[in-house]
């Protein structure tokens, strides 16, 4: 029997097609259609069509395959692309018949259409410098697949791009047959050259780790190369697609409003370092650079992966997803901006599926953390705050001006006292589960226990600004890249 998994971002217009196509095939028992965060209606389509459709739990192509291999019921798992066109109706049968034969454990599709830029100009040559015996295959990047799921779970699952190409490599060294069968011509949606850019920077950084886990090459001169590209992404946080002009923004803070509880505090306590932050987290004696640096001292030594697993592990305030994605179907730039560490609200942003985040950054060298970090360059704006020299609302400041947005068409979430610069100079002010009394009197408006309640608030906020309703795609800006 055959799983048919299908990761999906705003796919409307052929997600129907693809499932029907699938559910045609005889051995075809489940299609599973993982939601990545659509502001359209990709997910009420699939089902309609049949499929069961769950919601990914980490935004991007990887985090949904992998989504959709945990819950699916058989051994044989095939991947198909939501926005697939021309499909041929024996497809399914061309994909599994080397493994219903015993010949493969995992099969690539190759089609007729010829290879993409990204793979010619990025994938090919650099297949054929570290991993040479996967040099042949014509679709190296290609989503469509068909494999074993115990082979499968063995695999690692990147979050972006770089998953297909990553459990390609992952299988060859895991000596399973592998093997690429022609499913004739392809209709694909193309991509911009923007978009392509974005997808070779993800692929290379995929097939270089693997060069390095698999002992083709050291990876000190990767691990140094993304350090450095982290931190200057830190001045620059809002994606390529999110221009000038937009009609709203809406800005989250990430402890105790995405979050239930402080990242910073369940990192210390998976460590064993709470004592050691106790003496820092709250400590208002000293100013907030130098308290900063002595709790990035702390967790000198923490591997890079604990740092990820914490945020990725924490548990989400209630509607946190549904509300993101709610404000995104309704034509708002969603971030998250915190006095945290950027690769923390890099992985909330991901699993509620937001457009970007703003933190400071924690310096890593070799896999692990060295004990400094690096202030956000954001947090700081000369005609900015009154009050404090590094401030959120600084933040804001930079976003409005970069994105053109006026102080009416700003909506600010957040709990704790250093979010009250920036609740009381955004239009529409939110406090949820106020940390203090000064942070419920800077905020409009207050919630408890969930952030469901947001949206009827923007509804009736913008319905009195402008004395009509949303009408909320029409607003919809270009889908963010995953």
């Amino acid at each position: 029997m055959i799983t048919v998994v299908i990761p999906a971002l705003n796919e409307s217009a052929g997600i129907g097609g693809v499932i029907r196509l699938a559910q045609k095939y005889p051995g075809v028992t489940e299609v599973i259609v993982v939601d990545d965060g659509s502001v359209d209606n990709t997910a009420e389509i699939a089902a309609a069509a049949g499929a069961q459709v769950i919601t990914s739990s980490l935004r991007g192509k990887g985090g949904s395959m992998r989504d959709g291999l945990l819950i699916a019921q058989n051994e044989i798992i095939v991947y198909l692309d939501g926005d697939l066109r021309g499909l041929r109706e024996d497809l399914i049968e061309i994909l599994v018949r080397p493994i219903l034969d015993d010949g493969a454990d995992f099969v690539k599709a190759r089609f007729s259409r010829s290879a993409g830029r990204v793979t010619t100009l990025t994938a090919r040559p650099l297949l054929q410098l570290f991993f040479p015996e996967l040099a042949d295959f014509v679709q190296p990047l290609g989503g469509i697949i068909a494999a074993k799921a115990s082979l499968l779970r063995d695999l690692k699952f990147e979050t972006d791009y770089g998953v297909d190409l990553g459990l390609l490599i992952d299988a060859q060294m895991l000596g399973a047959r592998i093997t690429e069968v022609d499913i004739g011509h392809l209709d694909h949606d193309s991509q911009s050259l923007e978009a392509l850019g974005e997808m070779s920077k993800q692929v290379v950084r995929s097939l270089l780790h693997r060069a390095h886990r698999y002992d083709r090459f050291s990876a000190d001169q990767i691990q140094d190369v993304e350090e450095t590209e982290r931190h200057m992404q830190a001045g620059a946080p809002l994606p390529k697609s999110c221009v000038a002009p937009v009609n709203r923004l809406a800005i989250f803070d990430m402890d105790g409003t995405l979050l239930r509880g402080r990242f910073i505090v369940e990192l210390a306590k998976k460590c064993g370092k709470e004592r050691e932050l106790a003496k820092w987290l709250d400590n208002h004696n000293v100013g907030t650079e130098e308290r900063s640096s002595q709790i990035a001292a702390i967790f000198a030594g923490v591997p890079k992966e604990t740092f990820e697993e914490t945020a990725i592990n924490m548990e989400l305030m209630p509607s946190a997803v549904e509300t993101v994605v709610q404000l995104r179907k309704l034509g708002f730039i969603v971030g998250i901006v915190s006095d945290s560490y950027r690769i923390a609200t890099e992985i909330v942003k991901r699993r509620v599926f937001a457009d970007f985040s703003v933190a400071n950054m924690v310096r890593f060298r070799s896999g692990v953390a060295c004990g400094e970090f690096t202030v956000s360059p954001l947090l700081a704006y000369e005609q900015g705050c009154t009050i404090h020299k590094l401030c959120k609302q600084n933040v804001v400041q930079h976003l409005k001006d970069s994105l053109l947005v006026q102080d009416h068409q700003v909506l600010v979430v957040g709990d704790g006292l250093n979010d009250t610069c920036m609740l009381s100079a955004a239009g529409l002010s939110v406090a949820i589960d106020p940390k203090h009394e000064l942070v419920r009197r800077a905020a409009q408006h207050g919630v408890f226990g969930d952030l469901a309640p947001i949206i009827p608030l923007v509804h009736e906020h913008w319905s009195d600004k402008s004395g009509m309703p949303l009408l909320g795609l029409e607003y919809l800006q270009e889908p963010v890249l995953s």
